[in-house]
């Protein structure tokens, strides 16, 4: 089976996480977090600067990283790369997506996730990235 090594921001503000919504392919309206492909030679932090870019024209600061997910897609094995990121500079504009919302924890499923992006959904539920935050505060 193929395999596909990806990126994901997961991008705070506050008490909030960025998802957008596909606007295309097999996954078309559903939700992921946004990101891409890791190039060859490509560390993937410097991947999900460059496809944050990409797709959102806004550049992000990558820390720490809060998952590794992989999934079985019919088609393809996928292993992402998923870190907690914020806002440098930008707007989030929306160049390749459908639309995109700001959801607090315990609105993560108010939307239809994408199976991969599922598993960090669950992550993200269990409320351990707010301790992160929280401890690199008093670093």
């Amino acid at each position: 089976m193929k395999q596909i090594e990806v990126v994901a921001a997961i991008i705070r503000k506050g008490d909030k996480i960025f998802a957008t919504q596909r606007g295309y392919g097999d996954w078309k309206d559903w939700w992921e977090f946004p990101g891409g492909k890791i190039e060859p030679g490509e560390a993937p932090e410097d991947a999900l600067k460059r496809e944050i870019r990409e797709e959102l024209a806004t550049e992000i600061k990558v820390e720490d990283l809060l998952t590794k997910v992989e999934y079985d897609y019919p088609h393809f094995h996928l292993i992402m790369h998923c870190y907690l990121c914020s806002i440098k500079s930008g707007q989030l504009s929306l160049l390749e997506h459908e639309d995109a919302r700001w959801l607090k924890n315990d609105e993560l499923d108010n939307v239809k996730w994408l199976p991969a992006d599922v598993k960090v959904v669950e992550r993200l539920k269990e409320d351990k990235w707010n301790n992160v935050t929280e401890s690199r505060k008093t670093q």
